[in-house]
């Protein structure tokens, strides 16, 4: 069974669509990315599979339960990291965490031990009685992600999760969420595209409230093809002697020894460069395809998305 199943989904504000034909699967743990640009409409998605907002049509299915036939069964399937947790800043970790469990309707008997859970899941346990405006902001995330997890949904959505974080806290928050997602289905968005990559196995980009790319990440990695060889020589020839090579369209020298080869869709152009070290002597000590930037690639999916 599908953890999140969503069939057509699609959201108007007033004559404006935000979101049209959204169809998506997830049917196993892990992080999964939902990227794009701001305003490509992430957060009306959320807010629709969080029951924050009903969509103007469409279905959304969570573990099998139709959000809107059921969404109170749903919803307790559910668990989520706004992009500013609200968080009372007044109550303990142990309060907040108790709260955020009745909430979640745990039954009495079972909730210090969901939050004993919770706070070693997230390490948090040594700031049991501490009130939450005295922590840093890196650990009021970590009681966010607590108070998502606290009642074992099947499927997490973090909005933005690591939006603000110092690089020390960023490092740490990263690598909590990456072991949540071993035991959890996350749905993590973000408008930058490095969090995405570093976090997320699989990635959905939405540009202009459509789905433009969903695949894995190796996947987006190789969308688009390198066209540039980076090579580096201890004799190498003038760019006028490699721009006689089949398939090499331009040649930049970065330094004296060091220089970056330009190619069109010529699948042997590697192995001609070799060969053509070899026979001249420009003594090759390093040759490696150029991988085309994830800014590149976020690039094109996006300009072929508004053409």
């Amino acid at each position: 069974m599908s953890i999140l199943k969503i069939e057509g989904l699609s959201h108007r504000y007033s004559s404006a669509w935000a979101i049209q034909d959204i169809n998506l699967n997830i049917d196993q743990t892990g992080v999964v990315g939902l990227l794009g640009s701001n305003g490509a409409g992430k957060s009306t998605t959320m807010n629709i599979l969080c029951g924050v907002l009903n969509q103007t049509a469409g279905s959304v299915y969570i573990n099998g339960t139709d959000t809107r036939k059921e969404p109170e069964s749903a919803r307790k399937q559910i668990g989520f990291l706004p992009q500013n947790p609200p968080l009372y800043t007044d109550l303990t970790v142990d309060e907040f965490l108790t709260y955020s469990a009745e909430l979640r309707l745990i039954e009495n008997n079972k909730i210090n031990s969901a939050v004993e859970e919770a706070k070693e899941r997230c390490g948090i346990a040594h700031f049991s009685t501490r009130l939450i405006r005295n922590l840093s902001g890196g650990y009021r995330q970590r009681v966010g992600i607590a108070q998502a997890i606290i009642h074992k949904p099947k499927l997490v959505v973090m909005d933005e999760p690591t939006n603000g974080l110092d690089p020390n806290q960023l490092i740490e928050v990263r690598k909590l969420i990456r072991e949540i997602g071993t035991d959890y289905t996350v749905l993590l968005s973000s408008h930058i595209l490095s969090e995405i990559h570093l976090l997320c196995r699989e990635i959905v980009m939405i540009e202009a409230g459509r789905i433009i790319f969903s695949d894995t990440m190796d996947a987006f990695n190789n969308y688009v093809q390198p066209n540039s060889i980076f090579m580096r020589m201890e004799s190498p020839p003038p760019a006028s002697e490699l721009q006689k090579i089949k398939g090499v369209t331009k040649v930049d020298f970065l330094n004296s020894n060091q220089l970056r080869v330009y190619f069109d869709n010529e699948e042997e152009i590697t192995e001609r460069l070799i060969a053509a070290s070899v026979q001249y002597g420009w003594r090759l000590k390093e040759i490696n395809l150029d991988k085309p930037l994830l800014d590149d690639i976020f690039k094109q999916l996006s300009t072929q998305s508004i053409a």
